[in-house]
């Protein structure tokens, strides 16, 4: 028998055999969301299935309270595979983003691959990586260097759609504060100035600046702080901003015409003006166009039907930062009916449903057979990092 098919063979029954684990595990999180950061929990769930699966955990990880990485057997084989997993949710609509679908995923490929490491010569890792919907715990490990050392990095993505990869665009978010003079409102308003009006005015200018920027951008904010009360001219105001868009360097040019406005608006003012950073900045996705091919094969031979758009923007991810240090795949099966989008009710309604549990299998087989498909094949191995 061919080898890849023989690793199917043998990823198709440990899939089988651990599947209803991970559908109890999925509705387990789906029941008990936990904010960003905060995911204590699910992962000490997910750490105890892996655990039981012969897995040795460590946790924390990367400095991360709710971060894990398990890994199986003694790590020494020549190629290594980083198999991510989300479970965070949002705020009052639970796992509307599907993570504890996504996660279910990763475990259940996880597990199911550490039977062919010795074939694949390929470790295969796990990586608990929380907090993507605020913060990105991947950016953080990106920056320590955690993925430096693997060979290929992936995760799938819960969608209206099936895809072979997102289009995600770069995020930088900042809050911009600005300072100005208390009076009071009525009897000396003159003595006043005012820094909601500063900040008013940076949102006018931005509003204008979408008419001069690239159809992938997004701008979008709100106001944190807009005073204490009516009768006082408000001395602080803040403002938070999200930027988006699909060039790394686009972007950096964008967040710089974003301070102009903010300049700007403090001159017309008479305020001071300061930035922070409100989470670390996602990286777009950096696609490898060898490993997207032979998931293509993948998604034919599991019966997977591509039937959505590739161009349409999906949003911005943390795993995108991760495609920039190894080759990084994310794509999307679908759960729900076409244009009912992530982050609504409907979609935290559909986490628990038949479909999401077939997506559990689905999607641990389209892992599995991605990575059995590449590592047992030394040309494909070349070829995909060349490629990266």
């Amino acid at each position: 028998m061919d080898k890849y098919l023989k690793l199917k063979e043998i990823l198709t029954e440990k899939v089988e055999d651990n599947l209803s684990d991970l559908i109890a595990l999925n509705d387990d999180l789906a029941d008990h969301p936990e904010l960003s950061g905060e995911e204590h929990r699910s992962s000490k769930k997910i750490a105890e299935i892996l655990e039981k699966k012969g897995f040795r955990v460590e946790m924390p990880f990367a400095g991360l309270d709710t971060s894990f990485r398990g890994i199986y057997g003694d790590d020494n084989h020549k190629y290594k595979v980083a198999i991510m997993a989300e479970y965070d949710a949002l705020p009052g609509i639970g796992h509307a983003c599907g993570h504890c679908v996504s996660g279910s995923i990763s475990v259940l490929a996880a597990i199911a691959l550490s039977e062919l490491q010795d074939e694949l010569n390929c470790d295969i890792h796990i990586i608990g990586t929380p907090n993507e919907e605020i913060d990105g715990a991947k950016c953080a490990m990106v920056d320590q260097g955690i993925f430096d050392g693997y060979d290929m990095a992936m995760m799938i993505h819960m969608y209206d759609q099936n895809l072979l990869y997102c289009k995600l665009l770069g995020l930088h978010s900042y809050l911009y504060t600005f300072h100005g003079k208390a009076a009071h409102a009525s009897a000396a308003p003159w003595e006043g100035v005012n820094a909601l009006n500063a900040a008013q005015l940076m949102f006018h200018g931005l509003d204008m600046l979408r008419q001069h920027v690239t159809s992938d951008v997004r701008i979008h904010g709100v106001y944190r702080n807009g005073g204490e009360a009516p009768n006082i001219v408000p001395e602080e105001a803040s403002a938070e901003f999200y930027f988006r868009a699909l060039d790394k360097d686009y972007l950096l040019d964008l967040v710089k015409k974003a301070d102009n406005c903010a300049e700007g608006a403090s001159l017309a003012m008479g305020t001071t003006w300061e930035k922070t950073p409100t989470a670390a900045a996602y990286d777009n996705l950096k696609n490898d166009d060898a490993g997207i091919e032979y998931l293509r094969e993948v998604y034919d031979e599991l019966g997977i039907e591509i039937n959505g758009d590739h161009d349409k923007i999906f949003g911005s991810s943390d795993a995108g930062n991760v495609s920039f240090v190894c080759p990084t795949f994310h794509p999307t099966l679908q759960i729900v009916d076409r244009g009912i989008p992530i982050h609504t009710r409907e979609f935290a309604d559909a986490v628990k449903s038949q479909r999401a549990h077939d997506s559990i299998r689905k999607g641990a087989m389209v892992i599995g057979l991605q990575v059995a498909k590449i590592f047992s094949d030394e040309e494909k191995i070349s070829r995909m990092k060349a490629d990266f």
